[in-house]
């Protein structure tokens, strides 16, 4: 099995910690983001992954040199031009398809400012249990951008916030909320997404999408055409967005208190 590891974005809510160094180098616990996600996956037992760069794309270059790639097959997507999520999978996706054996294989992908104790085992079986054809951890909790799910986990819309109103998350604001569905279904879910996703490589030829798109936008699309994508409850395990300098913080806390390491 194979990864992706997401680390071009810049990190402009983490400054002043990324003035002189990119987010994948920010550290928790004397670790960076990018060892703990590399260390997360390899104890899995993934030994050939791929990572997108764009901002201070060298030192992250020059800081897997000095750990000898931490015992891993690294491959790097250099980015000109920020691709987001759905760009950055598609330019990096001749990976996840150069060898014929891996081809029937689901890979992971995964935000290197997601810090998770999520079972990546029970995911990829109830990926495979569902037939998906990409699986995306979600747990119920605040957000400003809700996934909307069907009894059977399945995606079936967002809920859309008005203009204005994504950065003022209140009661009165989530009432305002409306769904925007791609398929039929009730009742409804709304689902925060949590950075992680289990994908088969089908998804790889079904990207007309060119240049810079959203992944989530995809997924809403090949949902709306009957494909499966499903969550994956990650309720009751560990999960911190590290996006935020504040979220930096309370991490420091949850390592010194034994929540995460």
């Amino acid at each position: 099995m194979r990864a992706m590891v997401l680390a071009a974005g810049l990190g402009t809510r983490l400054r002043p910690l990324t003035e002189h160094r990119p987010k994948a180098l920010v550290e928790i616990g004397g670790r960076t983001l990018l060892e703990i996600t590399l260390s997360r996956l390899r104890a899995f037992g993934i030994s050939d992954l791929i990572i997108n760069v764009h901002h201070f794309a060298d030192m992250i270059l020059e800081y897997l040199k000095a750990h000898g790639n931490f015992g891993m097959r690294i491959e790097v997507s250099r980015e000109e031009v920020l691709l987001d999520t759905g760009g950055g999978l598609k330019k990096a996706g001749w990976f996840f398809l150069e060898d014929s054996a891996e081809e029937d294989q689901p890979f992971l992908l995964h935000n290197v400012d997601v810090l998770s104790t999520v079972d990546f085992g029970a995911m990829v079986q109830a990926h495979k249990k569902n037939r998906a054809l990409a699986t995306l951890a979600v747990q119920r909790r605040e957000t400003s951008r809700y996934l909307l799910f069907d009894e059977d986990s399945r995606l079936c819309g967002r809920r859309v916030m008005p203009r204005g109103e994504a950065d003022r998350i209140g009661r009165p604001a989530l009432q305002r909320q409306a769904d925007e569905m791609v398929r039929s279904a009730r009742p409804v879910e709304p689902l925060a997404f949590s950075g992680i996703h289990v994908i088969s490589p089908r998804l790889l030829t079904l990207m007309k999408e060119e240049g810079i798109f959203s992944i989530i936008d995809l997924y809403l699309r090949l949902a709306g055409q009957g494909e499966e994508i499903s969550g994956f409850r990650g309720d009751r395990y560990y999960w911190r967005d590290l996006g935020k300098l504040e979220q930096v913080e309370k991490a420091e806390e949850d390592f010194r208190s034994g929540l995460f390491s």
